[in-house]
């Protein structure tokens, strides 16, 4: 019996990390799982994990209101490396590039515990940008002994990096496993949205946003709300569906610069089956999240980034996704430009979709199934 422990932080790392637990419990003659929420996310990692039908056998409640990067992550090093000390797992799973992520897997190294990186091998090549997210799996891709890469180009980041190429395997983005799960879900018993959204869905074209990056605080938020108000009085008939993150410094400027404009709805963080149906019911997407540019071709959206860089080009090369920066111009005219033209964004939709075929967790625990894991300290 091989014992796992999976770590998450946030809500997105819930959602990829989703699938990979449900394939791991399945396997119960193989894999013991002790699944952790860490809880840089507290209230939306809980509905996260409810959304999947998931408990976490522990909680580190780490949180605590107005703290620093470096705060959190001291109170998750000794938080973590306790759980570490207690349950003495034969492996660390952890997924993407959150402070959670960093923390875990470096706290797991100090013991000699082998840790696989979901998603692992994104770049920027830029530590300011996304910040802190680069610096984060640049420093997860060190220590890592095993490189679960979504995609062809995310491997050869990799070995750029001279990972070894027997410790990296190319899975496709268990963020497609997650959404495939859950897109059936929605179909078969779709959750209820908001009612203005409902009705908005029902009778109008629908632009969902997100945002919440760090780099963008300040300046760049005031950009993007003027874009976002700029559509809205462009395009009347249209509405714009903005789930605000939590976080006050992005509630603050959103609310402030938005809320009074008619036809923007800004509405509170919505569980992850409500939010997939949303995104199967809009016209496109504008997002500065990393899961949604996946997201968003899995189920034919055309996605328009708003950021300068991306660390997932695949969907711009593939030309499912457009780079618009923060810029508010650029962000306005792209956007009415696919208001205005369906057939553009049906030549988006009809593009295959580069980052995976909803196998991934599967091909995640063969892999660890096929693996000697020695006892560990």
């Amino acid at each position: 019996m091989k014992n796992i422990l999976v770590i998450a932080g946030t809500r997105p790392e819930a959602v990829k990390m989703a699938p990979v637990v449900y394939e791991l419990r399945r396997r119960s003659g193989e894999f013991g799982v002790h699944l952790c929420a860490a809880g840089q996310h507290r209230q939306m990692l809980e509905q996260t994990f409810a959304d999947f039908g998931l408990t976490p056998d522990s909680s580190l409640d780490v949180m605590t209101g107005g703290q620093s990067l470096a705060s959190l992550s001291a109170r998750l090093f000794g938080a973590v490396d306790a759980l570490l000390e207690r349950l003495a797992p034969h492996a660390v799973l952890v997924q993407g590039d959150t402070t959670t992520v960093q923390v875990s897997a470096l706290s797991a190294f100090y013991r000699r515990i082998p840790v696989g990186h979901v998603e692992a091998g994104l770049r920027t090549w830029d530590c300011r940008v996304p910040f802190p997210e680069e610096a984060n799996r640049r420093i997860v891709g060190l220590v890592a002994r095993w490189h679960y890469a979504p995609t062809g180009l995310a491997r050869d980041n990799l070995l750029a990096e001279r990972v070894r190429p027997q410790d990296i395997l190319v899975t496709g983005n268990t963020v497609v496993d997650a959404l495939l799960m859950t897109r059936e879900a929605v179909r078969r018993d779709p959750p209820p949205l908001p009612a203005r959204v409902e009705e908005a869905l029902a009778r109008h074209p629908v632009i969902l946003v997100t945002g919440h990056r760090r780099e963008s605080f300040g300046p760049g938020f005031e950009r993007i709300c003027a874009a976002l108000a700029a559509i809205a009085a462009a395009a009347p008939r249209a509405r714009i569906v903005y789930p605000v993150h939590l976080n006050p410094r992005v509630r603050g400027p959103v609310t402030a610069l938005l809320g009074a404009v008619p036809n923007i709805f800004l509405e509170e963080p919505l569980p992850y089956r409500a939010f997939v149906r949303l995104m199967e019911g809009c016209s496109l997407i504008l997002t500065d999240s990393g899961g949604i540019q996946e997201e968003g071709p899995s189920l034919g959206k055309p996605v328009l980034i708003m950021r300068d860089v991306t660390e997932r080009p695949e969907g711009v090369e593939a030309g499912v996704n457009v780079l618009v920066g923060t810029d508010a111009e650029n962000i306005c005219a792209q956007t009415l430009r696919l208001l205005d033209d369906p057939q553009a964004v049906a030549r988006m939709a009809a593009t295959r979709n580069p980052y995976g075929d909803g196998m991934a967790a599967t091909r995640i625990a063969d892999h660890l199934a096929a693996q000697n894991l020695p006892e560990t300290a």
